[in-house]
C-alpha cells in the first residue's frame, strides 16, 4: 500500500536534495580550522556601544563549518557581531569530551573580542554540544542566547544501523547524556530557542528537536516545509535566527501557542 506524500512534503524533499548538492560542493571548503583574526575585533565607536555578543557556530554529525555559509553571512553582514565557526573533531566519541573543548573555546572567543558573554548556534548535534556546555559545565555563566536547529534533544531514533557509533548513541531517547539533561538546572541564565520542523527526517519523533525542560527559559520555534539540512541555509530561519540574537522578542514561542515562522 503507498503512502501519499503532500505537495509541502514533496518540495521539502527536493529543497533537502538541492541544499545537499550545494553542500557537498563546499565540504571540501571547511574541512580545515577557519584562520582565526589577530587584530582587534571589537567595533569602534558609535558601533561599539550597539556590538553584540559574538557568535559560535557549532555544526553537527560528520559535517564541517561550511554547512554555515549563508548564515555566517547573515549574521555578520551589519558589522556589529564577530562571528566564527567551530570544527570539532570528526573522529569525537564522546559529545561530553567536545563540550569541555568548547568551553575553553568559549573563554578564549572571549578574550579575544573583549566580551563577557556569547552567542551560540548549533545545527543538529552541534546544539546538544552547546546545550550540555550550558547546562552541565557552567556555560550559562559565558552563553547569553543558545539556538539550535533540528537537534534531538530527547532522543532520535532514525538509522538503528547507524548505533555502533558512540556519537548516535547517546543521541538516542534514554541515553546517558540525555539524562544527564534531563536533570534539573535551576539558575540556568542562558535563554534557549530551539528550531523545529514536521519535515525533519533526522528527527523521529518529529517533536523530539523541542526543548522539554521545566528549568530552561526556552522558546520552541516550529517552521514548514524545511528539511533537516536546509535549516541552517533557509532564508526564512536565517532571518528568525536573526531575530533571536538581536533580542527583538517576535518569535513564536510555544508557551504563548504554537506557531510556524514559515
Amino acid at each position: 500500500m503507498s503512502i501519499p506524500v503532500s505537495g509541502a512534503a514533496l518540495r521539502a524533499g527536493v529543497l533537502e536534495v538541492v541544499v545537499l548538492g550545494g553542500h557537498l560542493l563546499l565540504y571540501p571548503t571547511g574541512v580545515c580550522q577557519e584562520k582565526l583574526a589577530t587584530g582587534p575585533l571589537t567595533p569602534r565607536g558609535a558601533a561599539a556601544r550597539r556590538s553584540r555578543p559574538p557568535v559560535l557556530l557549532l555544526h553537527g554529525f560528520t559535517d564541517n563549518r561550511s554547512v554555515f555559509v549563508l548564515l555566517r553571512r547573515a549574521l555578520g553582514a551589519d558589522g556589529l557581531r564577530h562571528v566564527e565557526a567551530y570544527n570539532y573533531s570528526l573522529l569525537t566519541r564522546d559529545l561530553r569530551v567536545t563540550a569541555r573543548h568548547l568551553a575553553r573555546h568559549v573563554e578564549e572567543l572571549c578574550a579575544r573580542t573583549g566580551q563577557d558573554q556569547v552567542d551560540l548556534v548549533g545545527h543538529s548535534l552541534g546544539g546538544l554540544i552547546g546545550r550540555y556546555y550550558v547546562q552541565r559545565l557552567g556555560g550559562d555563566a559565558r552563553v547569553r542566547t543558545l539556538v539550535t536547529l533540528g537537534t534531538p534533544h530527547s532522543g532520535t531514533l532514525v538509522a538503528p544501523f547507524m548505533d555502533a557509533h558512540p556519537l548516535v548513541r547517546q543521541m538516542r531517547p534514554g541515553s546517558a547524556v540525555l539524562t544527564e539533561l534531563a536533570d534539573p538546572a535551576p539558575g540556568c541564565a542562558t535563554r534557549c530557542v530551539a528550531f523545529w520542523s514536521e519535515f525533519d527526517t533526522l528527527m523521529s519523533p518529529v517533536g523530539t528537536a523541542r526543548i522539554e525542560h521545566a528549568d530552561l527559559l526556552v522558546e520552541n520555534v516550529q517552521v514548514t516545509g524545511i528539511g533537516h539540512l536546509a535549516l541552517p541555509a533557509h532564508p526564512t530561519v536565517i532571518a528568525a535566527v536573526r531575530r533571536a540574537l538581536d533580542g527583538l522578542g517576535s518569535l513564536p514561542v510555544e508557551r504563548r501557542g504554537a506557531e510556524s515562522v514559515a
